[in-house]
């Protein structure tokens, strides 16, 4: 951590301390993502690496916050701004009032009902606009021949049931949910579809998809593209929730409990970053490329037993420590290429 610099960030932009005796604020956060790297799962567990002595030599410290330390720090966190998103799901509408008095904003899908769709069919059609989607990366040379889509050739030929998009339209209005005081702003995508049936077109139909805020400064279509965004971030959620177990409720407040999840996501990133670190070059590209694509993807559980759990001695002497590995491992090569990579000079 000394060598990314990370700990310095952490102080210079994390300020809950009045006295630094004997703690920092890095002490305290690297502290909680620690015990999770070291295949804990629950805050007391700190208590247990306290009195190991190994754990403390391979960190080169004489002592580390205990539970009750780490629960006060997470005690003293706040946020400046506080953002929901969600699908459906998430969408407690007997909430949202209390969300908005306490500054959060969100942004979460709604259930696609009755009284939305007649909402959506009777605003004028000036209130509609065709929604552009951007694209999904900026091409830097020039644009490549896309590949054949065998999946269409098989739906095709199959005959197969195919929904296909033809237009995207965005509209707004307000709405007041029956758990609410207040109105709020509902966002809607018109969605015209074909249905086509092997090559031919059957019949076209239409679909709504609903999404309520209370931000009413973003544009309709960065409200649309960000709850979009959110799509993609189930299989992060399970990792963060099953395997690396840094979305429990170990503190007694909401917001402290929010500062110990983010805390806590820190062990998940280190070891998103250490993949990042990695080289590609060399004469062996192909297959570095492909480890350090297996290592960014590698479920939270794996990376602990492979890179965390290596059975090892470790001796204290007065100017270094020493780790002698007692065991092999096929991620070994991996892990000594990263310790290079490490000892190389950062580029400014």
């Amino acid at each position: 951590m000394k060598r990314l610099g990370l700990d310095q960030a952490i102080n210079e932009r994390l300020d809950l301390l009045k006295v630094h005796l004997p703690y920092h604020e890095s002490d305290h956060v690297l502290n909680i993502a620690y015990n999770l790297l070291a295949g804990n799962t629950r805050l007391e567990h700190l208590e247990l690496l306290r009195t190991d002595q190994a754990y403390l030599d391979a960190l080169g410290a004489s002592r580390i916050p205990d539970p009750t330390t780490a629960g006060d720090f997470c005690r003293r966190a706040g946020f400046r701004k506080v953002r929901l998103r969600g699908d459906t799901d998430f969408s407690q509408t007997e909430h949202l009032d209390r969300w908005h008095a306490e500054g959060v904003q969100f942004v979460f899908g709604m259930p696609a009902m009755r009284n939305l769709y007649e909402h959506a069919e009777n605003l004028p059609r000036n209130a509609w606009k065709e929604l552009v989607r951007p694209a999904k990366y900026e091409v830097k040379t020039e644009p490549r021949q896309r590949p054949t889509n065998y999946k269409q050739q098989v739906i095709e030929d199959r005959k197969f049931m195919d929904i296909r998009l033809a237009k995207e339209h965005v509209a707004e209005f307000r709405y007041r949910p029956c758990a609410c005081d207040r109105d709020y702003r509902i966002v809607v995508v018109w969605k015209d579809l074909e249905i086509h049936k092997g090559q031919r077109k059957l019949f076209d139909d239409t679909r709504c998809l609903f999404c309520i805020t209370n931000d009413f400064r973003k544009p309709s279509e960065e409200i649309v593209y960000e709850a979009n965004h959110r799509c993609n971030q189930e299989n992060l959620f399970a990792q963060l929730k099953g395997d690396a177990c840094s979305l429990s409720a170990p503190v007694d407040t909401l917001v402290s409990n929010w500062a110990y999840m983010a805390t806590a996501s820190l062990a998940w990133c280190l070891k998103a970053w250490m993949s990042l670190t990695l080289p590609e070059g060399g004469r062996d590209g192909d297959q570095r490329r492909a480890e350090k694509y297996k290592l960014l993807r590698m479920e939270f559980t794996t990376f602990r037993r492979a890179f965390m759990a290596m059975p090892a001695q470790i001796i204290s002497t007065g100017r270094r420590i020493v780790f002698r590995l007692l065991s092999w491992n096929p991620w070994q090569e991996v892990f000594f290429r990263l310790l290079d990579q490490l000892r190389t000079p950062l580029r400014s």
